[in-house]
């Protein structure tokens, strides 16, 4: 396995692998790694014929007042974890090799960007497209590889990718859970015993979500009741938004059709997390 640095090497690297006519397949991520990012990677390495790691925490996707400082890093580890899952490069760029000193470029998908949590985190978009961005354009891979948990973040990607003509690729795979449900996220670790307990009223209103979907109710206006009703009824977590949504425009439904988006966010103690599920 190969740690790149330096975007001048990474360019090199994979126009030899362009020209050697090898498929590259990308699994973006910041580090913290857990099964949710390993089956990107698995994916990747199993379908492409060179895979990518990048590991960088981005630096502007984090508000002033979030958590970039303490986001949780232990590169020894993951690097161990990429190296025995079969990477054949990771790209570990400086933050001022990302972001040199004057930095005054950033890429934005309006509409997309300030609906679901782009309400609480107006910034966050911005920095996601335009960090992912600067990845294709110095990795080039054929496919990139992104997890539906951040279901928002996929569907402002592939727009991204649509509307600027990027030769890429994008698939988005399942959401990987623990045993008890929970969503797999490396913010997971932020939480105590009592507040996970409380973190699995987000899988467990979207499965009664589901259950009253296949049962026949279709007003979006009683399932979003029924999913808060279940998250407030524990005392740690606190709603941010409980949103039923097209999936390609994310505008609100009042009614339950096929590939409608059921996303969510709710803060438990002081930890945000998502999850969602598609019908």
């Amino acid at each position: 396995m190969k740690i790149i640095k330096t975007i001048e090497e990474m360019k090199e690297r994979s126009g030899r692998l362009k020209r050697e006519r090898k498929s590259i397949g990308l699994a973006p991520t910041m580090g913290a790694l857990h099964e949710g990012h390993l089956s990107l990677v698995r994916k990747s390495v199993q379908s492409m014929d060179k895979t990518v790691a990048s590991l960088f925490v981005n630096p502007a996707q984090f508000a002033p007042n979030e958590d970039f400082d303490s986001y949780p890093r232990d590169y020894d580890r993951d690097l161990d974890m990429f190296m025995r899952e079969g990477v054949d490069i990771v790209f570990m760029p400086e933050r001022n090799t990302v972001y040199p000193a004057e930095y005054k470029t950033y890429v934005e998908v309006h509409d997309l960007q300030e609906k679901l949590c782009g309400l609480t985190r107006p910034i966050f978009f911005r920095g996601v497209c335009t960090v992912v961005l600067k990845l294709f354009n110095i990795i080039n891979p054929d496919t990139a590889f992104f997890g539906q948990k951040d279901a928002q973040q996929g569907i402002i990607i592939k727009r991204m990718v649509k509307d600027l003509n990027l030769d890429v690729r994008i698939k988005i795979l399942p959401i990987v859970r623990d045993k008890d449900g929970l969503a797999l996220s490396s913010r997971n670790a932020y939480l105590k015993n009592t507040q996970r307990q409380a973190a699995l009223s987000l899988s467990r209103s979207l499965r009664e979500a589901k259950i009253m979907v296949e049962k026949g109710e279709i007003r979006t206006e009683i399932i979003t009741a029924q999913i808060k009703d279940i998250i407030e009824y524990c005392p740690e977590a606190k709603i941010d938004y409980v949103k039923i949504v097209d999936a390609e425009n994310l505008d609100p439904l009042d009614i339950v059709r096929a590939g409608t988006l059921i996303a969510l966010a709710v803060y438990v103690g002081k930890t945000r997390l998502i999850d969602n599920i598609i019908l």
